[in-house]
């Protein structure tokens, strides 16, 4: 059994030459990559992630240096073993999903309004997804605050002045 791991890391430092020693001169940066394949849609866990040095040339462009940044979100592709991560190869998990019915709500001092509708796009918290009032048939940007509930933005004319004129 160690000597199928010890086999196994030999492999692993043999063909990704960014698990180097750190502490050797000249390492590079540090940056976040998968410990294992990590399927799309999947959310990632610390126990997911690792951290290699990579020479400085090699570092794409927002390419992740710190795990807080991945934990708790999902993949949009897959992501391999010892490959680095993009910033935009995850997003916050789908809370939100095209099709479903979600609670609207516009808060304006000394009142706040809801309303269900219909969801036209998917999102998770902090995105904007657009919603369709079954009743008047118009669409609002809303953001996601929570599984199957959205904000109305505010503004002159805008989404939230629709949600408070339209017909539940």
């Amino acid at each position: 059994m160690m000597k199928a791991l010890f086999l196994f890391v030999c492999a692993l430092l043999m063909a990704y030459p960014v698990f180097a020693d750190p502490n050797a001169a000249g390492a590079g940066v540090r940056i976040v990559v998968p410990a294992r394949d990590i399927a799309r849609g999947e959310t990632i866990g610390e126990s997911d992630l690792a951290y290699v040095f990579v020479a400085p040339g090699n570092v794409m462009s927002g390419t992740v240096t710190g795990m807080e940044s991945l934990i708790g979100m999902q993949t949009r592709r897959v992501l391999h073993a010892g490959e680095s991560v993009r910033g935009d190869d995850v997003r916050h998990p789908i809370l939100v999903t095209k099709g479903e019915t979600v609670t609207m709500s516009f808060e304006a001092p000394g009142i706040t309004l809801t309303a269900t509708g219909r969801a036209m796009s998917e999102g998770g918290v902090g995105e904007t997804v657009t919603v369709l009032n079954p009743g008047s048939f118009r669409q609002i940007s809303a953001v996601v605050t929570g599984p199957g509930a959205v904000r109305a933005t505010s503004g002159m004319g805008g989404p939230a002045t629709r949600l408070a004129s339209a017909k539940p």
